[in-house]
């Protein structure tokens, strides 16, 4: 059973999902928070399976909730996920920096919601195709000059390489093992040398690392 709190400053919102995840049977909404203040006790509290947090809330916004979640030994075995409205910023860069499993958005298809949470869980993590399609479009704009491939890109193999460009379109691993024609374990073993060479703290900083790289990202 997929313990998860619920985290988001806008009532209705948080009834949806309630709605949502109490309806499953692997998952169970142990709890909620109506800002982040609320949210860093409940979850020190809880030490859930999976958090799911606004970015902006009152009090202590999401991103902050994310650092000390990272920074508290006890909570290494939480996964957050990242539920926002999504106006592309500099938030967007710090969470996937930050080790989020994922971001979705509020107003996502219930399966993916749904398919969020239970990566997360699970170890995997998902980026939904519209932040994914705008963190790409923001790096474009910002041009080429900006890219800063990272130090040990170099001692990476062609496939982890390959693999690396795969992960920074946000599909899983089984979605990776299909367009590559690997199993999914094969895949999850590669992506653990990636976090192994370049220092990431997650699947997520994968992310970040390929697009402030200046990767050529494939087409999903």
């Amino acid at each position: 059973m997929i313990e998860l709190v619920i985290a988001d400053d806008q009532s209705l919102i948080r009834m949806a999902l309630r709605n949502l995840y109490q309806g499953e049977d692997d998952i169970h909404v142990a709890a909620e928070a109506e800002d982040g203040r609320e949210a860093w006790e409940v979850v020190r509290r809880i030490r859930p399976d999976v958090a799911l947090l606004d970015i902006r809330m009152p009090g202590l916004d999401g991103l902050e909730v994310l650092r000390r979640i990272g920074k508290d030994p006890s909570l290494a075995g939480t996964r957050v996920v990242m539920i926002t409205t999504f106006e592309i910023d500099e938030y967007i860069f710090e969470a996937l920096a930050g080790g989020a499993a994922g971001f979705i958005m509020k107003d996502a298809p219930p399966e993916d919601l749904l398919r969020a949470v239970r990566l997360a869980a699970a170890g995997d993590s998902l980026l939904s195709p519209d932040v994914t399609r705008k963190v790409i479009d923001a790096y474009a704009e910002r041009g080429t000059g900006g890219a800063r491939p990272h130090p040990n890109l170099g001692d990476l193999t062609e496939r982890e390489q390959e693999i690396l460009r795969w992960v920074a379109t946000g599909l899983s691993n089984d979605e990776i093992g299909e367009r590559l024609f690997i199993s999914p374990a094969t895949v999850r073993t590669h992506v653990g040398k990636l976090l192994a060479k370049l220092g990431a703290r997650d699947r997520a900083g994968l992310v970040a690392i390929a697009y402030r790289s200046g990767l050529d990202i494939p087409e999903t």
